[in-house]
C-alpha cells in the first residue's frame, strides 16, 4: 500500500497551515487510495528539535523517508518556510528524501509571496533527495474554510503528474 504523510512547520499547533496539509493528504488519499499517517505537526516538538539524538524525533524523520508522498508544509515567514521546519529537515543526510515523492506547500499571507513555494521549499527538498513532480501550493491563509475546493482545483490540475507515484 502507497503511504502518505504529512509534515506541518507551523509553530502554532493545530494552525491553518496543519488543515491545509491535511486536507491536501485527504484528497490525495481519496483518488489514490493511499494510507496517511498521523500527522507530523512540529509544534508541538519544538521543545526538542535541536536534541541530537533524539529518540521520537529521530523516529519521525525515518517515517517521512519511508513514505512514498510527504506533504510538507510551512507557513510564508521572511519569504521563505519557518525555522523549525528547516531545523526538522537538517536532520536528513544528503538525499535523505531520495525515494520519497514531495508536495511542497506555503500557506501565504499575501500575494506578493506566491512564488516562494517554488524558490524557497522545492528547492530544499529538492536539495534532500526528493522528488517534486507538481507545482507547490501557494495556498491563502485567509482562505482556509475554502481549502477543499481550492485543493481539489489544484489536485485536477496536478493529478496528471501526481498519479504517477502510485503507479
Amino acid at each position: 500500500m502507497t503511504v502518505i504523510a504529512v509534515l506541518v512547520g507551523n509553530p502554532q499547533p493545530s494552525s491553518r497551515t496543519r488543515l491545509v496539509a491535511e486536507e491536501v493528504a485527504a484528497q490525495i488519499a481519496a483518488r489514490s487510495g493511499a494510507e496517511i499517517l498521523p500527522t507530523i505537526d512540529l509544534a508541538t516538538l519544538a521543545d526538542r528539535i535541536f536534541v541530537v539524538p533524539e529518540p521520537e524525533i529521530d523516529g519521525l524523520r525515518d517515517r517521512i523517508a519511508e513514505a512514498d508522498l510527504v506533504v510538507v508544509a510551512s507557513p510564508t515567514y521572511k519569504g521563505a518556510y519557518t525555522g523549525l521546519l528547516k531545523a526538522f529537515l537538517d536532520r536528513y543526510g544528503a538525499n535523505g528524501l531520495a525515494r520519497v515523492a514531495a508536495v511542497p506547500i506555503l500557506t501565504i499571507g499575501s500575494p506578493a509571496h506566491g512564488l516562494a513555494v517554488e524558490h524557497t521549499l522545492r528547492p530544499l527538498l529538492v536539495e534532500l533527495g526528493a522528488s517534486v513532480p507538481t507545482r507547490g501550493i501557494a495556498f491563502p491563509a485567509a482562505e482556509a474554510d475554502d481549502r477543499a475546493r481550492i485543493v481539489g482545483d489544484w489536485l485536477d490540475a496536478e493529478w496528471h503528474r501526481l498519479s504517477r507515484v502510485f503507479g
